[in-house]
C-alpha cells in the first residue's frame, strides 16, 4: 500500500546513501581530475541543462518571483558555497573524518531551524540525534587512517562551514518543497546555480585532466558524480521534504558516515573493523527515535524542548 510519508522517508534516505557514496568518490576526483571550482561548475551546468529540457517538455508550472528569490538564496547557501566548501574540505581531510562532521548536520539544523524558524526541540529527536551522532564518533575515532600532512583543523573547519550554509538551505527550501514540484525547483535552482557559478570561469575548465584524458573508472566516478549525488539526489531531497521536518530530514544525514566508511574500505582508503556495524545499528537506531519517536507516548504528554527559549 503506498504511503506518502514513508516513501519521503525512503527519499531523504537514499540521497543520504548517495551522499554518502559520493564522498570518497569526490575525494578520489579532486586528487587528480577535477579542481573545487570544476567540481562545482561541472555538476551547475550539467543539471542545468537536463532539468532545463525536462522542464521545458514536462513541467510547465508557474512559479511567483519572491519565490524564485528564495530558490536563488537556496542554490547560493546549498550548492555554490556548501558544495565548493566541500571540495575544499575533502583537499585537507580523508573521506571518513568529513562525514564525522557531517553527523553534526542535526545538531545544526535543530539549532538554526529553532532561531529562523521557531521549529521546538522534542526530546525524543534530541535523544534520536545523540544516537547517531554517538555511532559516527564511534565509526570515525576507531577509523585507522594515516592522515600524512593532511591540515585537518583547516578541513574541519571548511567541513563545519558546508554544512552550515546546507542546513540553512534546507531551511529556505522547506516551505518551497510544500509549494511546488521537486522538477520545478531544480530546474530553477540550477538555472541560478549555473549564472552564478560561470564568472567565475577563468578560462581553465575545460583543461582540467578529467576532459584531456583518464581511465574508464574515473569517468564512472564522475558519471555517479553528475548523475546520482547531483541530479537524483536533489531531486530526491526536495520531494521527501514536502511531508517531514527540516530536522528529519537533516537526521538522515548521519547514514553518510555509515555509507562512506563503506566504500572507503573497497577504495582500499580504510580496513573492516569492528566499529563500522556498530557505528551502523547506532546510526539507524538513532534515525528511527527520530522518525518514530513522535508516535510514542510518555505518560499524557509529550516532552518537549523549547530550544529558542534557551538561546
Amino acid at each position: 500500500m503506498y504511503s506518502p510519508k514513508l516513501f519521503s522517508h525512503l527519499a531523504i534516505i537514499s540521497a543520504n546513501v548517495i551522499l554518502g557514496i559520493n564522498v570518497p568518490f569526490t575525494k578520489a576526483l579532486l586528487e587528480s581530475w577535477l579542481s573545487p571550482f570544476g567540481y562545482i561548475l561541472s555538476r551547475s551546468v550539467s543539471a542545468a541543462v537536463i532539468f532545463g529540457i525536462i522542464g521545458i517538455v514536462f513541467v510547465h508550472e508557474k512559479i511567483k518571483p519572491k519565490d524564485l528569490a528564495i530558490i536563488a538564496l537556496g542554490g547560493l547557501m546549498g550548492f555554490i558555497i556548501s558544495q565548493y566548501l566541500t571540495a575544499l574540505s575533502l583537499q585537507y581531510t580523508t573521506p571518513i573524518r568529513f562525514a564525522l562532521i557531517v553527523a553534526l548536520s542535526p545538531i545544526i539544523v535543530m539549532l538554526e531551524a529553532a532561531v529562523f524558524i521557531h521549529e521546538k526541540i522534542k526530546l525524543y529527536k534530541v535523544i534520536g540525534v545523540c544516537f547517531s551522532i554517538l555511532g559516527a564518533a564511534v565509526l570515525v575515532l576507531n577509523a585507522h587512517q594515516d592522515t600524512g600532512n593532511i591540515n585537518e583543523v583547516y578541513g574541519i573547519i571548511l567541513a563545519l562551514i558546508s554544512i552550515s550554509a546546507y542546513g540553512l538551505y534546507v531551511i529556505i527550501m522547506r516551505d518551497i518543497s510544500q509549494k511546488y514540484r521537486p522538477l520545478t525547483q531544480m530546474k530553477w535552482l540550477f538555472l541560478f546555480t549555473t549564472v552564478m557559478a560561470l564568472p567565475l570561469n577563468q578560462g581553465s575548465f575545460f583543461s582540467q585532466p578529467i576532459f584531456t584524458g583518464a581511465p574508464w573508472y574515473v569517468y564512472a566516478e564522475f558519471s555517479f558524480l553528475i548523475v546520482f549525488a547531483t541530479i537524483l539526489s536533489y531531486l530526491l531531497i526536495p520531494y521527501g521534504m514536502h511531508r517531514i521536518s527540516a530536522t528529519n530530514a537533516s537526521v538522515y544525514m548521519n547514514f553518510q558516515p555509515v555509507v562512506a566508511a563503506i566504500v572507503s574500505i573497497i577504495m582500499g582508503q580504510d580496513v573492516f573493523t569492528w566499529d563500522k556495524p556498530l557505528a551502523a545499528v547506532l546510526v539507524i537506531t538513532g534515525a528511527m527515535i527520530v522518525s518514530l519517536g513522535g508516535k510514542i507516548k510518555i505518560g499524557n504528554k509529550k516532552p518537549c524542548l523549547n530550544l529558542k527559549a534557551q538561546i
